[in-house]
């Protein structure tokens, strides 16, 4: 994750510790160590000063950018936490748990102000809506909750999905919800097909089901402007009419799953990082390959830097790019 000013770079790894690297120089400023599990999840503070860490020792850590190796609050969520994330206000942080709870936290105190309970399953991915008014999280129970920040309830539990629900994101707008999800598989970690649902956030309604990915959809995203959706999955890229719900472009070239996708903040790029080791810049509009940088192991996550000049890849081969 990059910080908001795109100076820092965050990343989280399997040798339980966070590292903070130097975005010009390349160097790694901090290392951030006190968890005892993988971390799974780091997030910034929409003000850049407060760094969160979810990890598979059942806890939260959050970090105080400005001065060194210092762990503001270490909040116990109870089970391995796979996602954090950040109202985007920052005054609240979620994190997403393996026992299917979801938590919302104080930053300024630490304290837990809303236990959300309701899925029977992994949680394995929460986001904020735009507006901060909304929290979504997506579960290995099939179903997809919307819940109120400020009261904690649970205001819509969107169902339809067959299987596990792996990723969800809002638009821009904050009008839609997208969510990916297998429906044919045999077993947890096999997929043979997947499906994306857009969801009215206002009425609950699903407007549209968009279906070609022949395995898991393991990162979705929204263009700046709300117009597409990318979805990746096995091999391939798809861009996605928002509004028709057509499928526009498949970018194919990867071998093996593609595991993360973002949008360049002008929306003229899309990046995908996949577990064939390699990430692909793509150009919207044509749909064509620009440019193919490789790791040496498979890559978990690609990011732009906020003025769009950068991209950032973490790897299994534990490096950064």
């Amino acid at each position: 994750a990059f910080s908001p000013d795109g100076k820092y770079l965050a990343s989280g790894s399997d040798d339980d510790t966070v590292k903070l690297w130097d975005v010009a120089t390349g160097k790694c400023i901090r290392t951030l160590v006190g968890h005892k599990n993988d971390v799974e999840s780091v997030a910034f503070s929409p003000d850049g000063k407060t760094l969160a860490s979810g990890s598979r020792d059942k806890t939260v850590k959050l970090w105080d950018v400005c001065i060194r190796d210092r762990c503001i609050w270490t909040l116990n969520h109870g089970d391995e936490v796979e996602s954090v994330a950040f109202s985007p206000d920052g005054k609240y942080l979620a994190s997403g748990s393996d026992n299917g709870m979801v938590k919302l936290w104080d930053v300024k105190t630490g304290g837990c102000i809303h236990a959300l309970m309701g899925h029977t399953d992994c949680v394995f991915s929460v986001a904020f809506s735009p507006d901060g008014r909304y929290l979504a999280s997506g579960s290995w129970d099939n179903t997809v909750k919307l819940w109120d920040v400020a009261t904690g309830e649970c205001i819509r539990t969107l169902e339809g999905h067959t299987i596990w629900v792996e990723s969800v994101a809002f638009s821009p707008d904050g009008g839609l919800l997208a969510s990916g999800a297998c429906v044919k598989g045999k077993k947890r970690w096999s997929c043979e097909q997947a499906e994306i649902k857009l969801w009215e956030v206002g009425t609950g309604e699903c407007i549209r089901t968009l279906v070609g990915h022949k395995g898991s959809v393991h990162s979705i995203a929204f263009s700046p402007d709300g117009k597409y959706l990318a979805s990746g999955s096995y091999k391939e890229v798809k861009l996605w009419d928002v509004r028709t719900g057509e499928c526009i472009r498949t970018l194919k070239g990867h071998t093996d799953y593609v595991r993360s996708v973002a949008f360049s903040p002008d929306g003229r790029y899309l990046a995908s990082g996949s577990r064939d080791h390699t990430v692909k810049l793509w150009d919207v509009r044509t749909g064509k390959c620009i440019r193919t940088r490789g790791h040496t192991d498979w890559v978990c996550s690609v990011t732009f830097s906020p003025d769009g000049k950068l991209i950032a890849s973490g790897s299994a081969d534990k490096t950064i790019n």
